[in-house]
């Protein structure tokens, strides 16, 4: 077990903004895989392993940092997809509440368009999430749209704090194929993974005692899993709402499918674009291939980022649409295999 760690300076709340700003951003990538990574990280900043810990557990419990861990490539295991419902306003608290319920499904927001109800479903497989859908539309009454990925262009490589584009952005990946078949023990490593890394000293031994492997093999699979290209980036993930991000929106585009991909590579590199992909149409109900998120301080400021974008690209030459989020109603890491329950005796 890993030793207790004594608060032996203040605090987040009395730290510099400074710290708080390199805590929260410089480790969104390549957080430390060694024995004491909270310990490598102190020593860059030139303050104590407890205390970055205590920063850390600061900004999880104040919903700042989601978790610090693992963000597994799209279709690389597991199946996902995002899904719609067009509910009766009276009724949306009600069915959001049920489907934010639902263990498969990650996020779940209330947009402005008729398809109001928007959430993420991941599951172990194709079947299981289509069991789920299927589940959460016998409950709620409401049939749902699914639009699974098909292209991926920029996605979850982490939250620039600074207000600039990452470094350097990957190519875009095709998501069509079957998952990789993970062997027992990177199973149950990725179960007891999947929701971040233990807030202790030594995250990694911890982990380990649960699957019955050394710190150093955890560290070392999270490493193949990065190579392999199974994980898109391992490190602190954060919530944007809780930063001053508090607005957000979901842009658009029907475009020809012989220009989509070209199209999708563009959108993907521009400064402002926190996510951007191509999706399966559901006609007649849901016209759209081309997606991406802006993230921005206020709704002006992201009709302008969109604005600009658009008028860069040509963008609104085809049918298009923007939808802010209204209402944040779960937002957590993939969950794509189910916590085992301990057997009872």
């Amino acid at each position: 077990m890993s030793r207790p760690i004594p608060l032996c300076q203040p605090p987040l709340a009395t730290l510099p903004d400074a710290l708080r700003f390199r805590l929260l951003n410089d480790w969104q990538h390549d957080f430390p895989r060694v024995e004491e990574p909270f310990g490598r990280i102190a020593a860059q900043l030139g303050h104590t392993s407890c205390a970055v810990l205590a920063a850390y557990r600061d900004l999880q419990a104040g919903g700042v940092v989601s978790r610090i861990g693992p963000v597994f490539a799209t279709r690389r295991v597991g199946a996902s997809a995002l899904v719609a419902l067009a509910v009766t306003p009276g009724e949306l608290d009600a069915v959001a509440a049920r489907v934010s319920a639902v263990a498969e499904v990650n996020h779940n927001y209330e947009r402005e368009h008729r398809y109001n109800l928007w959430f993420v479903v991941t599951a172990a497989d194709a079947q299981r999430l289509e069991e789920v859908v299927a589940g959460i539309e016998s409950d709620t009454g409401y049939a749902a749209i699914r639009l699974p990925m098909e292209e991926a262009y920029h996605i979850d490589l982490g939250f620039d704090l600074g207000g600039g584009a990452p470094a350097a952005r990957p190519a875009s990946v095709p998501v069509a194929g079957a998952p990789c078949a993970l062997p027992g023990i990177e199973q149950a490593l990725m179960r007891a993974l999947q929701l971040g890394l233990p807030l202790v000293a030594r995250p990694y031994a911890e982990l380990g005692n649960q699957v019955g492997l050394s710190g150093a093999m955890v560290c070392g699979i999270i490493d193949e899993w990065l190579a392999s290209g199974l994980l898109r980036r391992f490190g602190v993930v954060v919530r944007h709402h809780e930063l001053g991000y508090t607005a957000n929106a979901m842009c658009v585009w029907d475009v020809a499918d012989e220009r989509v991909g070209e199209i999708g590579r563009l959108l993907g590199t521009q400064p402002g674009v926190t996510l951007c992909y191509r999706r399966s149409r559901v006609r007649p109900h849901w016209p759209y291939n081309l997606f991406c998120m802006i993230h921005g301080k206020a709704r002006e400021d992201v009709l302008a980022t969109r604005a600009a974008l658009a008028g860069r690209l040509g963008l609104d030459q085809w049918p298009h649409a923007v939808l802010f989020s209204r209402r944040r109603f779960k937002q957590r890491g993939a969950c794509y295999l189910p916590q085992v329950e301990p057997a009872h005796v």
